[in-house]
């Protein structure tokens, strides 16, 4: 159900007389590039009366001068904080920051994301108007280049990525999962932390397992920010690839998905490889499939380029949705593989993908 809820007042997050405190965090690793924006766009937060705000970013073994990078302005500022990651994943440097977090609201950030200066302010409205044990906003992708904005276009298209309530900047309401996430410490002490057996896909296992304990997560279209995704066709299958490995293994953990439209890929490289095995006693199945898919990347790229506003971005379209889809699901059957060879994950699986 979409509706706008009354905003009751925010001190019911806090015991009486409490003065409010918000832990912001965020991984990173070789993000000398990007550090000094991301810094600046947290500590800039416009907070409701009576909050503080602590930074903790866990760095993961940089050797571009991130790390010294972050030493200087935590210096300059005693409201962020530098912790080591010495596993150099996302899961181990937030729970990392959960360790030492001491705020009674989480708020989780990502370097690549542009943040509006009341992000954390409306995280915690979110949280007092809702009551769910993670809010969070629409996840928007502002590409940079032809490939990065065909790939946003992608990444925003209902007919490339399910009908995702996340990619909807006007939904409002319960969703199954939600962008980077806001939390009630005793949220995040009632289901514990990220599960760092997982590289890719930890925030998605750990919404599964916070409604499976009964939690509900919310989605604001309040909350703003925007996603710089991957800017080159190479980096969107790599990253693709990852995120579809390590689908299986929170498969294997709950023994159900998060959401149906995670298998839709899955079901698409089996159905293309079935019908190529079969092509020489029945060809036409293998090139009744090749038309359909054909027919709708081309769908599909008309919709996703015609809902960015970019005609031009069209004939980049149908290579970038291929390469989500193909990515994906290729990634997917390679981790089911793992898993039942019982193999280590491949470098490709683990390594970032910047």
């Amino acid at each position: 159900m979409t509706q706008d809820l009354a905003t009751p007042p925010l001190p019911q997050l806090l015991t009486p007389g409490e003065a409010g405190l918000v832990s912001v965090v965020a991984p990173c690793r070789n993000e000398r590039a990007h550090i000094d924006a991301f810094c600046d766009s947290a500590l800039a937060q416009r907070l409701p009366e009576g909050w503080r705000m602590e930074l903790l970013v866990a760095d993961g073994a940089s050797d571009d001068g991130t790390r010294a990078r972050l030493a200087e302005r935590a210096a300059a500022d005693a409201r962020l904080r530098l912790l080591d990651n010495p596993r150099r994943i996302v899961s181990s440097g937030l729970n990392a920051c959960l360790a030492q977090a001491r705020g009674q609201v989480i708020v989780r950030m990502d370097i690549h994301t542009r943040f509006a200066p009341d992000y954390v302010a409306e995280c915690i409205a979110a949280l007092a108007r809702s009551g769910a044990d993670n809010v969070g906003g629409p996840w928007v992708a502002r590409g940079q280049g032809g490939w990065g904005r065909a790939i946003a276009a992608a990444f925003q298209s209902r007919w490339v990525v399910g009908g995702a309530r996340s990619r909807d900047a006007a939904f409002e309401g319960e969703v199954d999962t939600v962008y980077l996430g806001c939390w009630p410490r005793a949220s995040l002490a009632r289901v514990g932390g990220f599960d760092e057996t997982l590289v890719r896909n930890q925030d998605d296992e750990h919404n599964l397992r916070l409604r499976l304990a009964g939690g509900r997560i919310w989605q604001s279209r309040r909350i703003h920010s925007s996603y710089r995704p991957r800017d080159s066709l190479r980096q969107l299958f790599e990253q693709q690839l990852q995120y579809g490995y390590w689908r299986p293994f929170v498969l294997r953990k709950h023994r159900q998905a998060g959401s149906v439209r995670q298998l839709v890929p899955m079901v698409f490289v089996a159905a293309g490889a079935f019908c190529a095995l079969l092509a020489p006693v029945f060809g036409l199945g293998l090139k009744a499939w090749a038309a359909a898919y054909a027919a709708y990347l081309l769908a599909a790229s008309a919709q996703a380029a015609h809902q960015a506003g970019e005609a031009r971005l069209a004939w980049r379209l149908p290579w970038v949705i291929a390469a989500y889809h193909l990515g994906y699901g290729l990634g997917s059957w390679r981790g089911v593989w793992g898993l039942w060879r019982r193999r280590a994950a491949p470098q490709a699986a683990t390594r970032l993908t910047r």
